[in-house]
């Protein structure tokens, strides 16, 4: 699916393309492809000479393959963070094309900052009065998202310190799994906000080395570039705490596994005297001193509850209790 923003007498027009792109608007800054289909792609072929890259180009992972020049386009590919929010997030390939004065973005997900920056679009369109400032302001948008998802977190992480250390805390099992899935899920999420920060910064640099581009366009990407390294440096704090958050919480899982084991343990040893007692009068011997007793069976019972409340005492003195 296309979507075109171009310009028609001065006015920021978002046309969304259903079909075949037949004729491309004059002064079209940005071409927005989400899931491209073949009509898309020869489409872009035809009226810009551009040949997009497939999905599974996009996912390679070497610097050459995500960014170069074809026959005077600036191909770039970076990882975007997207369903942040959610249990299962990702950092999904983007591509950015600059042909010309055009930009040309392909994408298989729908990352935030694309709906955020479409918004903007309907109050500020001098933000897309070229395809360089286009790209620029995505990219601005791309950091302010991972600037607020990295302080999402970091807001979790404190909640979760303090449901690990606090004195009062009454933990079982369910509590403490489910304590160290919110770690795993922060922790998950700093690592893909890490790649995809890696990635702008490649882009950054990349997009910064060509001769062409705008000397203000330049000054804005010196700007996002500081940013990006600020929010990078904040996602390596965040990555340290998590891995403290993991030890502490797995130490916790141990200390009330050992707790278990110590009760159980106890428990043993305490029942292990009346257990004696019960196995000596539960023989069937036929002379046994105490068999005609008729205070024998309570003198039993009372050694039987004696030899148990002696050693249950003991480690309650002990502090092993």
């Amino acid at each position: 699916m296309l979507t075109l923003f171009h310009f028609d007498q001065g006015i920021l027009q978002n046309t969304r393309v259903e079909g075949v792109l037949d004729v491309l608007p004059e002064q079209t800054v940005w071409i927005d492809i989400v899931s491209p289909s073949r009509d898309d792609e020869a489409a872009m072929l035809r009226l810009l000479s551009v040949e997009l890259p497939s999905h599974e180009e996009m996912q390679e992972i070497e610097a050459s393959s995500r960014l170069y020049e074809d026959g005077g386009a600036l191909v770039m590919t970076m990882p975007v963070l997207s369903r942040a929010l959610t249990d299962d997030p990702e950092a999904a390939a983007v591509t950015f094309i600059l042909a010309g004065s055009r930009l040309i973005t392909v994408r298989y997900v729908e990352p935030l900052p694309f709906a955020m920056f479409q918004r903007r679009l309907a109050r500020q369109p001098a933000l897309v009065a070229t395809g360089e400032a286009a790209m620029v302001g995505l990219l601005e948008q791309i950091a302010d998202r991972l600037a607020d998802v990295l302080e999402n977190a970091t807001a979790d992480l404190e909640k979760i310190s303090r449901d690990i250390f606090r004195k009062d805390a009454v933990r079982g099992g369910g509590d403490l799994k489910d304590i160290l899935q919110r770690v795993g899920r922060a922790g998950d999420l700093a690592t893909k906000a890490k790649d995809s920060l890696l990635g702008l910064n490649r882009v950054l640099l990349f997009l910064g080395a060509q001769t062409g581009i705008r000397k203000d366009t330049k000054q804005r990407m010196k700007t996002v570039m500081r940013d990006a390294n600020s929010i990078a440096e904040h996602a390596i704090f965040l990555s340290t705490k998590v891995a403290f958050l993991l030890d502490a919480t797995l130490g916790m899982i141990n200390i009330e596994q050992n707790n278990v084991i110590k009760i159980l343990t106890v428990a043993s040893v305490v029942f292990m005297p009346p257990m004696l007692i019960a196995s000596i009068y539960g023989m069937n011997f036929e002379v046994m001193p105490e068999l005609h007793l008729p205070w024998g069976y309570p003198m039993a019972l009372g050694m039987v509850l004696l030899s148990a409340i002696g050693p249950f005492l003991y480690f309650r003195r002990k502090k092993w209790l």
